[in-house]
């Protein structure tokens, strides 16, 4: 079923013919003396009621889908007051732009874990005849279609990396590229009701009760982890730099013994979490 448009005029020419050919027909029928002015009466009022049958009004942003004696015969996107074919079963669908935001779903990701997902889905019926005829109720048909792709992206990505691997897409850390991959799946479920989705995008995303509290210990010994290797990391630099400035400038002979003194003292005092105490010693090194 495609969308199609249909012959129409304006309505306020129509709507005045009407009314004309009502009054006119009753002035026969009341006036008329004999049995044929009755009857050419009687016509012009059902001409003018047939008329007026033809008669639709359509709101800015919406289309009228109609159907004549069960036939598709078109549809009516221009606003206003318009007359087409009469005898026609006319039908509303809403042009506008529609959000709809899913319930809370609870889903296992890609690595088992149970976890809460909702999504905001943005919408426009682009085909007003695929929306009525090509699916039950495409209101309905939306929701259940939105929920199902939900689902499928949420089981497709893990919640998150934990650093095992920084290039893999995530829920929590790509949430442009994962709302990227939603639109497309959801376009792809939505073509068949002349829907156009203009923007799909997760807005919460959770662990599920049961695990929220292991899985936030892990992500703060995740995170506890990654600030010690920094610092680490740092700490090895400053040392380096240290006894590369020291031995580059002949201020003092260091062999591997004193270096991995001095490593070791460098290390432990850049690294402890509490400030350590200097000890100044007046003697010998040795």
């Amino acid at each position: 079923m495609k969308e199609k448009s249909i012959f129409k005029m304006n309505g306020f020419a129509a709507l005045i013919i009407a009314l004309l050919c009502i009054g006119f027909g009753i002035y026969l029928i009341v006036t008329g003396a004999a049995i044929a002015g009755k009857i050419a009466g009687i016509v012009v009022v059902i001409v003018g009621l047939i008329i007026g049958t033809s008669l639709t009004i359509v709101q800015p942003n919406e289309a009228k889908v109609l159907t004549f004696f069960g036939t598709y015969i078109g549809v009516i996107r221009d606003q206003g007051l318009w007359a087409t074919v009469p005898f026609t079963f006319k039908r509303s669908v809403s042009l506008r732009v529609t959000n709809f935001n899913s319930e809370k779903l609870k889903v296992n990701d890609l690595e088992g874990n149970p976890i809460e997902i909702a999504a905001v889905v943005v919408y426009k019926v682009r085909d007003a005849a695929k929306a009525l005829y090509d699916v039950e109720n495409y209101e309905k048909f939306i929701q259940i279609q939105s929920e199902t792709g939900i689902r499928h992206i949420a089981s497709t990505y893990a919640y998150d990396s934990f650093g095992n691997n920084d290039s893999t897409l995530t829920l929590r850390q790509n949430s442009d590229e994962v709302a990227d991959v939603l639109m497309y799946d959801l376009q792809k479920r939505l073509d068949v009701a002349g829907v156009d989705v203009i923007e799909a995008r997760i807005m919460h995303l959770a662990y599920s009760s049961e695990i929220a509290s292991a899985m936030l210990q892990r992500q703060q010994a995740q995170a506890v982890l990654s600030a010690r290797k920094v610092i680490v990391d740092g700490a090895v630099g400053l040392v380096k730099a240290a006894i590369d400035q020291l031995t580059e400038q002949d201020i003092v002979e260091l062999d591997e013994e004193k270096k991995a003194q001095m490593v070791n003292n460098l290390m432990v005092a850049i690294v402890s979490e509490k400030g350590t105490q200097p000890i100044i010693n007046t003697g010998s090194i040795y």
